[in-house]
């Protein structure tokens, strides 16, 4: 039987709707900056469609572009302004940031209570403690996407250890009482790991790396991957068609997580504003 295709387009599309409606209700528009540093197109393109995802649910949302010459010194300085800045609920950071600005340095510098990447050591310390705070955009999102999967006492694996994706989406899984193995390019057996599990998390950049012999009968298969091919089409860490054939359930690239990550960027944000201002 062929897999259920979990559709992140509506699932994200029915998640704004609902924090538009919370915003609505809240009074006020939350107010969200990005800090853009150069001209990287990749860049560009998430801007554009945060902004636009932004502005449609009721967000006060800008974009700082600076200069590719823009110094650490003068980043640095930003950040401050906008984290004295009354208006300002949430700061992103776009990343990659150019090679002469230490971006570990910029996402320290963004208060943690404004940090709606989710990427500042304190709100890492904090889920990994199983505290309350900010949460990076991606695995959040995974997290709506497995909304009915049961988790409960399900075997995960995660492919991948990145600060970004993989470490906090373990700690996610974890959270929500699943037995949790993290898979990496050292891990001997990646296959058997990934057979014995029920959920497989694949965000580690390798394009369709995951096979239909990897997967469990059955298993739900998230794809966080996203690899453009020499022949253009773009394509997940999953091979999509033959898995599909195999798992339960699966993420389809495009279209899986890629649109959860800017709808839990604004549920962030949201988050941040309400616990500022009540």
């Amino acid at each position: 039987m062929a897999a259920r295709i979990i559709d992140g387009k509506a699932v994200a599309a029915q998640l704004r709707a609902g924090l538009a409606a919370r915003v609505a209700a809240a009074g006020y528009a939350p107010g969200l900056v990005v800090v853009r540093v150069g001209e990287d197109p990749a860049s560009g393109v998430y801007v554009r469609n945060k902004d636009r995802a932004a502005k449609e649910a009721g967000f006060a949302s800008r974009t700082i572009h600076l200069p590719e010459a823009t110094t650490q010194a003068q980043l640095l300085a930003q950040i401050a302004a906008l984290n004295a800045d009354a208006a300002v609920d949430g700061i992103l950071v776009q990343l990659p940031l150019p090679d002469h600005i230490d971006a570990q340095a910029a996402i320290n510098a963004v208060a943690p209570e404004k940090d709606v990447d989710g990427f500042h050591p304190i709100n890492a310390g904090r889920l990994a403690s199983g505290q309350p705070g900010l949460v990076p955009c991606t695995p959040r999102g995974v997290m709506h996407l497995l909304a009915g999967t049961e988790l409960r006492g399900a075997r995960a694996v995660v492919l991948g250890r990145s600060q970004i994706v993989g470490r906090p989406m373990a700690q996610l899984l974890l959270g929500a009482d699943c037995t949790v193995t993290i898979a990496h390019s050292r891990t001997r057996d990646l296959a058997a790991e990934c057979s014995r599990a029920d959920i497989v998390v694949a965000a580690v950049g390798r394009a369709e790396m995951v096979r239909a012999d990897w997967v469990k009968p059955g298993a739900t298969i998230i794809d966080v991957g996203i690899n453009r091919l020499a022949d253009g089409r773009l394509v997940g860490d999953v091979a999509f068609d033959e898995v599909a054939a195999v798992a339960g359930a699966i993420t389809p690239v495009p279209g899986g997580v890629g649109p959860m990550t800017i709808a839990c960027l604004l549920e962030n944000t949201l988050d941040a504003a309400m616990a500022r201002r009540g």
